[in-house]
Formats: C-alpha cells, structure tokens, sequence
C-alpha cells in the first residue's frame, strides 16, 4: 500500500493522524464526545463502541468545514438532482449505490445490508441513485420507473433509505455520462447529509453486490485506527450455478489476484484491487481527492490512484464483498464484458502479466529508491541495463525532464520519492507491464506458478491451489 514517505503537509491529516497514534497506544484523549468521556471502550484494546464515534475538536471541525464548502461551491455536481427519503443530517457513513434498470438485483443487495447490525444500520445513509441517458431502452427507463415507485414505498424501515431521481424527464445523465457520473452524484450529494463532528465515511457499493453480515462494523472498526484515509475490501465474486460461467469468473479471479500479487512482489505503491464495489474513504479524503471523476468506465481505478496519492490505501480484513457474476456490455471492460467474452465467445479479453514484466517493475522502483540523488540521465542510462522497453517508455514520458523538475522542487529524499511516485502512478504503471513482452503463449497455470514462486510461495501449480493461496493472502 502506500509507502510510509507520504507526506502529510495536510494540516487536518496530520493532526489526526497524531491523535490517532495517542488512540492506538490507549490514550482516551478526544475520543468521544466530551459529555460521554466517562464511557468504557468496546473493547480492551481500545476499539470503541460504534455508537461513541470519535469527536474531532473544534478547531478541526472548523477547517473540515471549510475544505467542504470549498468542495460543494467549486468541484460538485449538485444540481438538478437530489436526496429525497431522509431529512436526517448526522450520519456517520453513506452506502452510495448506483442503479441502472436494477428492480430485480437490488433488493438481494439491501436484504444483505439489512442482515447487519442495527446500531451500524442506524448511523448509516443508503443512497441509491436511479439514473439513465437519454437514449436509454424503453425496458430500461420502465425498470427504472418501477424501481423509484418501489423505493417511495419505504421497503425496508430498518435501512435509512433514500434516493435520487437521475432516470426521470429532465433528470437524466448528459449523453456521453455514465457509471462514474452516477457515483459522483450520489457521493457529492450525500457529503450534505453527513455529520462532521465525526469523520465520516463514504462506502461504495453496487446494486448487483451482496455483502457480509460484518459488513459495516468490519468497516467502521478498520477506520477506528486506521492510518490511511481509504481502503479497499476483499471480494470473491458470486457462484453461479452454470459450470462453464463458474470456471469463467474463477479465470478471471485468477488473473485480477495474481495481478495484484506481482504489484506487491514488485514493491509497488499502487498494489490494491480496484473494484467500484469495493472501496470506502473518509469523506474528507474524497474531498481531498478531488471527488469522483465522470468516466463511463474504469472510474474506480482512476478514483483509486487519485485516493492513494492523496490518502494512502489500506486492506479491510474480517469481511468480503460478492460483486455479480452476470454478463454485461455496458463497458468494454470489466468482470461482466471478461467473463461473456470467455463463455459465449471463447474469448480472453485480458493477458496474465508474467514474473518477467513484474521483475523490470520491481527493478525499476528499485533503482529509484537506491538512486534518488542521482542525476536524471544516469538514472535512465541504469534504465537500459533492466530493459530496453523500460527506457524507451522512460524516453517517451520525457522522464530527464520530470526527474530534473522534481529535484529543483523536492530537495529532501522524502518528497521526491512521493512526488516520484504520484508521477509514475498506477496508470503508468499498467501502461509499462503492458508494454513488456512476456510469456503469452504460455498457460495462465504456469504463469501464475512461477509468480508465486517468485513471491516465495513454490510448488502451486493447480489452478483451483493457486485461487486458494491467493485468496488467502488478500483476505478471502
């Protein structure tokens, strides 16, 4: 995750992140409303009942509310839509979920939010945004309709449930908009429901997706210590009951998580899952971040990279989140398009990255970390030595001028490895294994195997062996 030289020039992340350490080592100093500092943690290693939140001190409050009002006058996308179904303006978290012709997979997803416990369904928003463009099918917008009458009924009184209207004439998302607009509506409108006395948080989930009963308090109890400001949680997709779908979605498991594998192997910052299911930051991190971007596709993973430059990003352990194993051509990317490529077209639409384009990443952070003071073009003449492909890439992104920049600006080893490393991103990072001739021809089995052997795991060379030791080790 990210590595321990971000810097935290942020005042109100500083402050907190000291307080935090203070919490960690036992001390009872602002954790609570000051009128209930006589209450008992949860638990004696200090994780306090969900129900005491911590209470940010008013000086902090002050600037917290300044970030956002600056966030909601210049960066968010507010109008015509809004929150209708709750009045409320104190929760501690928001699920924000959006739907697009979804009646017959979203109750499944809020009977799964229901089965969690009630004091954590008191204090939480969940926001489902009913949206569409304007070319939408007929059956689409109808579904949608239907699925906005549904939610008027109230059909769950245990769930603070509302939502916003983006299907209806005169409501509907731009032409060229999609998923990632509807996340940003949902998110920018819910920070005006939150209660900021608390740091609250932001959770995002799809309305395909089932959850664990653990859920929120898994949730809320990582970010009760937590150092970082965003995390991601571990998934494992739906079964399904057709064999050749099964075996499908497991590839695809096999190569997301084998992925993510050689990204810590490798050293990389930028090693965590990028899933729109899957994510939750504190709502002063989605402001700091610059909010939600409006891409129709692949919005988590540039959301993400924007999140662990800006946050860091850290693992949830203790529960797992069930994205759908169904078919999809809403974009050309993704779980559904990858596995209705693989069953109905024997398709594979994605390549295993190899130990040999993994090994010229892990070289390469390397030879920065072991040559942060040297110049420019002997880091890139070092470059030529670990790969060719690595310094035409390095070329290409005009590296001896950025590197030049970034010493002028970031004199001290810290900051320039931090500024290094929101330079040479996640984005850039794909772009480089992607560019690395590796063992294509080869069987994905064997390309995992020696993955892990690499990584210090030997002798795994089923497939079915090779899903279980990976989910393992990423929380499953």
């Amino acid at each position: 995750m990210r590595p321990n030289y971000l810097p935290c020039g942020f005042p109100l992340l500083r402050y907190v992140l000291q307080l935090r350490k203070k919490l960690a080592c036992g001390s009872d100093i602002f954790l609570r409303n000051p009128a209930k500092r006589n209450e008992t943690p949860a638990a004696s290693h200090g994780v306090l009942n969900f129900t005491s939140p911590l209470w940010l001190p008013p000086v902090i409050r002050f600037f917290v509310n300044r970030q956002l009002q600056k966030y909601l006058k210049n960066r968010a996308t507010l109008s015509p839509w809004q929150i209708d179904g709750t009045t409320r303006t104190d929760f501690s978290g928001a699920v924000v979920i959006p739907a697009l012709a979804e009646r017959e997979n979203l109750p499944a997803t809020l009977n799964s939010l229901c089965l969690n416990p009630p004091e954590y369904l008191a204090q939480t928003l969940v926001v489902i945004i009913i949206n569409n463009r304007t070319d939408i099918s007929a059956d689409q917008f109808d579904d949608n309709q239907k699925t906005l009458d549904w939610l008027r009924s109230k059909p769950y009184p245990q769930l603070n449930l509302a939502w916003i209207d983006a299907s209806s004439p005169g409501l509907e998302l731009p032409e060229k908009d999609g998923v990632g607009l509807a996340r940003k509506i949902g998110f920018d409108a819910s920070l005006q429901w939150l209660d900021w006395k608390v740091e609250p948080l932001l959770i995002s989930l799809d309305a395909d997706t089932l959850v664990d009963q653990n859920y929120l308090r898994t949730i809320f109890d990582h970010f009760t210590l937590s150092l970082h400001r965003a995390a991601v949680i571990p998934f494992r997709h739906q079964s399904v009951s057709n064999l050749k779908q099964v075996n499908a979605i497991r590839h695809y498991e096999l190569y997301l998580r084998s992925y993510l594998f050689g990204l810590q192997v490798a050293g990389s910052p930028y090693a965590y899952h990028s899933i729109g299911s899957t994510f939750v930051c504190r709502a002063e991190a989605y402001i700091r971040a610059g909010g939600m971007n409006r891409r129709c596709g692949g919005e988590d993973f540039y959301f993400l990279q924007q999140l662990a430059k800006t946050s860091g990003i850290a693992m949830v352990n203790g529960t797992v989140v069930h994205p759908s194993s169904r078919f999809s051509e809403r974009v050309s990317f993704g779980t559904g398009r990858a596995v209705q490529g693989q069953v109905e077209e024997g398709e594979v639409l994605f390549n295993f990255v190899s130990v040999k384009e993994f090994k010229v990443l892990k070289e390469w952070l390397e030879l920065i970390n072991c040559q942060v003071d040297s110049s420019a073009d002997q880091i890139h003449q070092h470059s030529l030595n670990i790969s060719p492909v690595l310094h035409q890439f390095l070329a290409e992104l005009n590296f001896v001028q950025v590197w030049q920049k970034l010493q002028n600006n970031h004199p001290t080893r810290k900051q320039r490895l931090a500024a290094f490393h929101d330079w040479f991103d996640a984005l850039r990072t794909r772009q480089l294994l992607a560019r690395i001739e590796g063992d294509s021809n080869s069987p994905a089995v064997e390309i995992v195997a020696e993955l892990l052997s690499w990584g210090g795991y030997k002798g795994v060379e089923k497939e079915v062996d090779q899903l279980k030791l990976l989910e393992s080790l990423q929380g499953v």
